[in-house]
Parts: C-alpha cells; structure tokens; sequence
C-alpha cells in the first residue's frame, strides 16, 4: 500500500487499516455493481485482463524504456495455448491425439498457466533476440510486424494441418475450475449465489494482485534498477558493467510472461477465440494505457488501464440515452461518439498530463514536491 501512497510510509497501523479498506472494496465491488446487471461485472473482470496486460507491457516500455507495439501477440500466444490444450480441437483433427485422449485435452488450471507464461516469455524472447540493436521508430516497427506475423499465422495455421482452425477460430473451450468448482456455472454458498461472471472476478483478482506484486517486486530488484539505468542511457549503463542484451531479453521474457497468462484467462473466459481479437488496436490500447497512466510506476498503470477500458465501455451503453436526453433522438452513432471521445481524452490527458496521470515520483523529490533531505544536504551552499 505504501507503493500506492507514499504517505503512509512510516506509517504500519494506516498502511495496514488501508489495505483492509481496499481489500473489502474490491471483494464486494462485484456484488454491488451486479446489481445493476451481470454485462457491468463482466466490464469488471476485462478490466483486471487489462490491468494484467498493461503491467506486463509496462516492464518493456516504462522499465526497460522498449517501445513494443507487437504486445498483443503474447496475449494470442496465451490465449491459443490454452484452447488448444483445453478444447476438443486437436483431438478431432489429429488421429494419434484422439487415440490418446479420446474425449479430448482438458489441462487443469495448475499446469496451463506455468505453460502459458512460459510460452508466451519464449516468444517474447524471441522478439527481443532481433531487435537489440534497435531503437526508437525501428524497434516500434519491428515489434508491430511481428504483432501482425502472429495474427496472420494464426489466421492460416488452418491447412496442410488444421492448428489454429484459421479465421473461424477455436471454440468449446473448457472454463476454469478450482477445487472442482465451474466458474462458467452459478455457485450455491447457503441462499447466496454467486454468477459465473463474479466467480471469475475473484480468480482475475487474485491473479491481478499476484502480477502487481510481482511488478513492484522487480521494480525494486538488482534487476529492476538495471532496467531503469538502460531506459536513461544504455551507454552509460553498459560502461557501469550491466549485460544490457541479457537484460534487456529478461524485460521482453518477463513482458511477455503477463501477457500469456492474460490471454490464457482470456480464453477460458470467453470460451472462444479468433485472431479477430488481437489485432493492431489492442496493442495500441494497451500502450495508451501504460503511458497515459505513467510509465514505470504500477500505481499509474492500473489506474491507466482502468480508466482507459472503462471510458469506451461506458460510453457504449450511455451514449444513446445522453443524446435521447440532450437532443431527443441518436446524432451520432454510439461506436463512432465512442472512439470520438476516447480520442480526445487521450490528446487532453497528454496535453494537459504529459507525464500521465499518475506519474512516478521523481528521484530525490518527496510526494509534497520538495527536495528529501539527503538531496538537500546533497546540494552545496551557494
């Protein structure tokens, strides 16, 4: 908590009363917001899948200081692996696969995300073995082109060998189930129920807080604090002995890993997946929420991501009746207002908010703005 509020550093017993508070918010948020309709709570858990998407991105680009236009590929890469693994698909195209598992893989939860992550960092790994040298609009280009390769691959892997099933994509996947509870099903706890979509609120959540402190974790690790020396000079950093190739494949790897297992928990959401779901757009979303919210610091990019998911959503179910009320019929169409007003909250918040909303702070400046103390007493006399 004290990551999230300087103040309450030095501070045990508010730290600790302000985590309880947030912890009991967070448990009952999908029960209040399900009282207005189950498609509000489903807003929720896409949120948190963007919460994980967006601190993956940000160990590349606000860490490490990478430019990776192409993170939607890790997010397919996780997603496919898992309704490859918990579907029927292989089973029904591949004799030998039938001959073994008749009734088709089904993977627990246990084993798909140690292989989700773990695909997706080798794939982010092979990205970032090219691009080393790479920097700025080259490094931007190279990481959109392999974004678009893995689409486009997964969009044919459909002949000679159907893989991917090309365009239509994979469906009948298998929903989560922990300790032998369905989250696609509705759960009895005594007269209280729980929907499937607030049951995969929790898992989402708690996968969410998993990524969250693992991101601080390595913010403040040896390896962290190299990241941050080669985002502001590579050179210097290099002559100061760091192995910037390692490093730097240890970002993408990392990266990449959140971004599999958000793909993962993508597909067993929505049970279904097609390469129409990663597509250019998605990475550009999920950069837009990593600096728009601060780049580097978790704080900024969970409130990035939040705010940037939750404005189009919003708008998709309140544009029509704002302007039922304002001008008594539809102007404009709700997706076009929708993308319209999305837009320019981006160009106000950068205009405005250039270093985001929720930047981190600034070495040797406190939260009030002044110089801490050892940067005073650092500073000669005039």
């Amino acid at each position: 908590m004290q990551t999230f509020f300087p103040q309450l550093a030095g501070k045990p017993k508010a730290a600790y009363a302000a985590t309880v508070a947030l912890a009991v918010v967070l448990a009952i948020l999908p029960l209040v917001v399900g009282l207005a309709g189950n498609a509000w709570v489903r807003m929720l858990d896409f949120a948190l899948l963007y919460v994980m998407l967006a601190l993956g991105l940000n160990i590349v680009v606000g860490y490490a200081g990478l430019l990776d236009l192409g993170y939607v590929a890790f997010y397919a890469v996780g997603a496919y692996m898992y309704a490859l693994l918990s579907s029927p698909h292989l089973a029904e195209n591949f004799e030998w696969i039938a001959q073994m598992f008749p009734d088709g893989l089904h993977t627990p939860l246990w084993a798909v995300l140690p292989l989700g992550a773990g695909l997706a960092a080798t794939f982010g790994a092979l990205l970032g073995a090219p691009t080393l040298r790479l920097r700025g609009d080259y490094l931007a280009i190279v990481t959109l082109g392999f974004g678009e390769i893995i689409r486009i691959f997964l969009n044919n892997l459909n002949a000679p060998l159907n893989i991917t099933n090309g365009p239509q994509g994979i469906s009948n996947i298998d929903p989560v189930r922990v300790a032998g509870v369905d989250l696609s099903k509705t759960l009895q706890i005594g007269g209280f129920e729980l929907q499937s979509v607030q049951l995969y609120y929790y898992l989402f959540l708690v996968l969410a807080v998993a990524v969250i402190v693992v991101s601080i974790r390595l913010q403040n690790s040896r390896i962290g604090r190299a990241w941050l020396a080669i985002r502001e000079d590579e050179i210097a950093a290099k002559a100061m002995g760091i192995n910037t190739r390692n490093v730097k494949l240890l970002a993408y790897a990392m990266g990449a890993s959140f971004g599999g297992v958000s793909g993962a928990m993508f597909a067993s959401f929505q049970g279904f997946v097609s390469p129409e779901s990663f597509i250019l757009m998605e990475s550009i979303v999920i950069v837009s929420m990593v600096v728009l919210g601060g780049m580097g610091h978790v704080p900024g990019v969970i409130l990035g991501a939040v705010i940037l998911y939750a404005i189009p959503e919003v708008l998709r179910y309140a544009a029509k009746p704002m302007q039922e009320a304002i001008f008594g019929a539809e102007v404009v169409a709700p997706e076009a207002l929708r993308m319209l007003l999305f837009g320019l909250a981006m160009v106000v918040i950068m205009l405005y908010r250039p270093s985001g909303l929720w930047p981190a702070p600034k070495h040797g400046i406190n939260p009030a703005g002044t110089q801490t103390a050892t940067t005073a007493s650092a500073t000669p006399p005039a």
